[in-house]
């Protein structure tokens, strides 16, 4: 196959492409940042970078061999968490992927195409939908990883299904400390930037794990509890402060009250994650979601 990828990144569509098996001939990738640039390149040193989307009718490339476009545009104003300008915003450089397929339909009207994007108003959901005359599978990270991210994947692949639920949860992927939810908030760029306890419980953003707490101080925990509010503070909580004999941390759980926990001890000691929680943090897709579309391209047609 001979892959166009746009708005490449580092480039997770080939992982994915490998991961499903697809035997790749040339790999086109768009993209800008030199960052980016540099891990593809270190990974997938054949890839055939043709830079910035706005200047693509002068790439030098055999459009009619085109096996496959895809892509997963700028998010910022179709996000929630963004400016919701929608087209008027970063998000509008998703016209340039519609101008592209729409040439490369012309000349292989076969061609296969992926566009992922957030979730965001129905307006602007259905502009895509009528542009690339299909409509979007809304598939959540969350089946096949840690992390709660739901995505729209535009494609004429047939018959997307749901990935089946792989049961991974955030307390199996972190390095050390302990949870109070079975997924992390999405991982966008700016998980960095601002990263607290504030923006964690109050506008549920930006994931962080609590750190290690020795069996003393969970059983201060429990006491100083009991003594505050009258009633026992769970055995249960106070066993998911304390690390197992495997080496792990159980989960806490919907059920575990972070807001008690700081009534208890105002001082929580936090973490961010790191990139060994999270191998690639920022604007990227999730690869084993991709991969399962891809297994569709041999099995499904």
């Amino acid at each position: 196959m001979i892959i166009l990828s746009l708005f490449d990144g580092i480039s997770a569509g080939q992982v994915a492409l490998k991961r499903a098996g697809v035997i790749v001939d040339t790999y086109y990738a768009s993209e800008i940042d030199k960052y980016a640039i540099q891990v593809t390149q270190h990974n997938f040193p054949n890839t055939i970078q043709l830079g910035d989307i706005s200047k693509w009718k002068e790439w030098d490339i055999e459009w009619d061999k085109i096996s496959m476009i895809i892509g997963g545009s700028p998010c910022q104003s179709f996000s929630a968490a963004g400016n919701q300008t929608g087209f008027d915003g970063k998000s509008g450089l998703i016209e340039y992927y519609f101008d592209i397929l729409s040439h490369v339909k012309s000349l292989n009207p076969d061609v296969k195409f992926l566009l992922e994007n957030v979730k965001m108003r129905k307006e602007w959901r259905d502009i895509i939908s009528s542009r690339l005359e299909v409509e979007p599978i809304l598939i959540n990270s969350a089946l096949v990883s840690a992390q709660n991210r739901q995505r729209y994947y535009w494609t004429n692949i047939k018959n997307v299904a749901q990935p089946e639920d792989k049961n991974i949860l955030l307390c199996d992927i972190i390095e050390i400390g302990v949870v109070d939810r079975d997924k992390s908030f999405c991982i966008d760029a700016n998980y960095w930037k601002g990263t607290n306890v504030e923006q964690y419980i109050s506008k549920s953003r930006r994931t962080i794990v609590f750190t290690e707490r020795r069996t003393d101080e969970a059983k201060r925990i429990r006491r100083e509890f009991q003594q505050k509010h009258g009633r026992d503070f769970s055995p249960r909580r106070a066993k998911e402060l304390v690390a197992r004999e495997d080496g792990k941390m159980n989960c806490l759980t919907a059920t575990f009250s972070l807001k008690e926990h700081t009534l208890i001890d105002e001082k929580l000691y936090y973490r961010k994650l790191t990139p060994v929680d999270y191998k690639a943090l920022g604007n990227s897709w999730t690869v084993d979601v991709i991969a399962h579309i891809f297994k569709c391209l041999s099995v499904c047609g």
